[in-house]
């Protein structure tokens, strides 16, 4: 991957963990497939429109367990969102 493909993953884990409310609003965060699924402390705190303008191709909220749908670069997008927390 290219060094601005990498900055441009970076920024991407940057404005999912956003949407996602933040870092104390995530217990769990790991890949799965091509969805980026985490378990939050509060679901109310998820904003799924910057969700969707981060690059989420779709977002699933089941209670406190929320699905973002972001491709087959999610395994790469999970570790970004690792080092960030």
């Amino acid at each position: 991957m290219t060094a601005r493909g990498r900055v441009a993953m970076n920024e991407q884990a940057r404005s999912i963990l956003a949407g996602l409310g933040g870092v104390a609003n995530i217990v769990d965060i790991e890949p799965c497939t091509t969805r980026l699924r985490s378990e939050v402390r509060d679901a109310r705190l998820v904003d799924v429109a910057a969700l969707r303008a981060a690059g989420g191709h779709g977002v699933m909220i089941s209670g406190r367990v929320v699905q973002v749908v972001v491709g087959p670069g999610v395994d790469t997008l999970a570790t970004d969102l690792e080092d960030l927390m």
